[in-house]
C-alpha cells in the first residue's frame, strides 16, 4: 500500500476520517498477514514509511502506524503519506546469554509487616 490519505472533506468530520484511516490500515494489514507465506519465509513484516508527503517520509515500525496517525491528528494535517510494503521474512535465532538470573526465593527472608491496614477487610 502506497498511499496519500486525504484528511478532509465537505461531509464527514474529521475524526471519523482518522477512523476510517486507522480501520484502512488495520484491514490491510490482516489481508496482508494471511495471505500464503513462500517456503523460506517464516512471516510477513512489514516496511512502513509515514509523512506529510511522500518526499518526506520516513522508516517506521507497523506499531508505531496508530502513533503517527494519531500525531497527524493533533497537528490537524489535512493528508499524509503512508506507505506499508509486506515482506516474507525467517526468524533468526536469538544469541543465548549465559549470565543467570538469581531470586530470593527463601520466605524467612522476606518482612511480612502485619501492621497494613489493609489487611483487616470484611
Amino acid at each position: 500500500m502506497k498511499k496519500t490519505f486525504k484528511l478532509s472533506h465537505p461531509t464527514i468530520k474529521y475524526p471519523r476520517l482518522i477512523e476510517a484511516t486507522k480501520s484502512e490500515v488495520k484491514k490491510y494489514l490482516k489481508r496482508e498477514r494471511n495471505k500464503t507465506l513462500p517456503d523460506y519465509a517464516d512471516f510477513w513484516g512489514f516496511d512502513c514509511r509515514f509523512g506529510q508527503t511522500q518526499d518526506s517520509a520516513v522508516g517506521l515500525y507497523v506499531g508505531q502506524i496508530n502513533e503517527k496517525i494519531s500525531f497527524a491528528e493533533s497537528q490537524e494535517w489535512t493528508s499524509f503519506y503512508l506507505e506499508i510494503l509486506a515482506v516474507p521474512a525467517q526468524r533468526t535465532a536469538r544469541e543465548e546469554d549465559d549470565t543467570e538470573i538469581e531470586y530470593e526465593t527463601d520466605l524467612d527472608e522476606v518482612d511480612f509487616d502485619a501492621s497494613d491496614d489493609e489487611g483487616d477487610r470484611v
